[in-house]
């Protein structure tokens, strides 16, 4: 009888280790998510241990520090568990194709593809968020963390906000120290063109919102009447496509004609890299553009070539309007993720934690959402004690965002993907016609 009893017990635990398998296997990433939401972050790592040892996690993204991120979140597990031997695999896409890809792998019997850092807020709206193809994830420690704004950065979870910003070449003294400036008669601006990364897009019809339609009115209220009167007879041309395109903003036509004098005029480079090095030059006196702020990092002073050739236009004393836009990379789970505790646990390591995000925050101009995350670069420009390279000293993520600050104009995915179908289409008229 003991040693049947002894029996019945065995397959008693057996049964029940095989259920809660079982039970474990059948969650699907919707319920992993709603789980992990609720664990601290060890918690987290050990699931991820568990479940990706021996395996590979693939990501992908539009920016390439995800791959250092990854070996970084790996030699954490490993010094957790020496006995793991998991792998992050990162791609990074050309362009838009990102989209494209993701779409294609949730469709496909043999997913790969398990998160992903991704930007351009209007498609991510409309063609993952609304279709269900992403899933948000906020991990508990981000949203427990002081300074985090989870209204503004957890829906979809942000990792970063960087900003493009307004400079210009100061060889010869010029000075634009107003918004209008960079749109005014004869100024062609450096900027990659609004189909080729639409992130630039998305910073026009963001424009139309009503707060920085209003920083546009401002700004304009600025200008000396010679300076108005050549702006005002676009402003009230433009006034009556405002109610096509469905623009509720009271001062919409200020945005619309500074979107079409900025698609009239733009000079279009393929990209910030290029764009940085001609402002830099000795030789671009008088060019201006709008470019992604971290770029300056990366110029290599020489005789025709500085840092100190160019002025980051917010940064003057008497600048009035917007100092340029911030746009995000956000984290999403994929819906058909193979591994979505370890797509959790690595999301989680990168916004919470300043090892995981010091890919990124390691330069000037990009901010974490979680504000413990963030290098201070307030004295970037400085060699020895002394201030040598001032464009560099980054002012941070509360300056430029601040009305009295930067005034940047930020990317929200809900108001792009509302405003785009017609918006674009009118954006496109003024690009096809230059």
């Amino acid at each position: 009888m003991k040693k049947l009893l002894a029996i019945m017990m065995a397959l008693a635990l057996i049964l029940t280790g095989l259920v809660g398998v079982a039970t474990a296997q059948e969650m699907s990433v919707e319920e992993v998510i709603k789980a992990a939401e609720q664990m601290t972050n060890e918690e987290l790592f050990r699931k991820a241990i568990e479940e990706s040892n021996g395996k590979v996690l693939y990501g992908i993204g539009n920016s390439s520090r995800g791959k250092t991120a990854g070996a970084s979140f790996v030699a954490l597990l490993q010094s957790m568990d020496p006995s793991y031997t998991g792998v992050i695999e990162w791609s990074q896409p050309k362009s838009n194709s990102i989209f494209t890809t993701l779409n294609a792998d949730i469709k496909s019997a043999n997913h790969i593809y398990s998160m992903t850092l991704i930007q351009d807020g209007n498609q991510i709206q409309s063609k993952m968020l609304n279709t269900g193809n992403l899933l948000n994830f906020i991990p508990k420690e981000w949203r427990e963390a002081e300074g985090v704004d989870l209204e503004k950065n957890g829906y979809p979870l942000t990792l970063q906000t960087l900003n493009k910003v307004f400079m210009f070449n100061n060889v010869g003294g010029n000075s634009f120290t107003n918004c209008w400036d960079f749109v005014a008669e004869g100024q062609r601006p450096l900027f990659m063109g609004v189909n080729s990364e639409l992130v630039g897009k998305n910073f026009l019809y963001m424009l139309t919102h009503e707060t920085y339609a209003n920083y546009l009115k401002d700004a304009y209220d600025a200008l000396s009447a010679e300076q108005q009167a050549y702006f005002a007879p676009i402003i009230e041309e433009v006034a009556p496509d405002t109610a096509y395109l469905g623009l509720e903003a009271e001062n919409a036509k200020y945005a619309l004609a500074y979107i079409r004098l900025w698609c009239e005029q733009y000079n279009e480079e393929t990209d910030d890299g290029p764009i940085s090095n001609t402002l830099v030059s000795k030789s671009a006196q008088g060019q201006t553009g709008l470019l992604v702020y971290s770029k300056l990092r990366s110029v290599e002073e020489s005789p025709e070539a500085s840092v100190n050739n160019i002025t980051v236009a917010a940064y003057q004393d008497d600048y009035t309007g917007i100092g340029g836009y911030a746009y995000k990379h956000y984290l999403q789970v994929v819906k058909t993720s193979p591994l979505p505790w370890t797509a959790c646990a690595f999301i989680a390591y990168m916004t919470t934690t300043q090892e995981g995000f010091s890919a990124w925050g390691k330069d000037i101009g990009g901010y974490s959402a979680n504000p413990a995350c963030n290098q201070d670069h307030s004295q970037d420009g400085y060699v020895d004690g002394v201030n040598v390279f001032d464009a560099k000293n980054d002012r941070g993520y509360d300056w430029w965002l601040s009305a009295q600050g930067g005034q940047l104009v930020v990317e929200d995915p809900a108001y792009c993907a509302q405003v785009s179908f017609d918006l674009g289409d009118w954006i496109d008229m003024i690009v096809g016609s230059r």
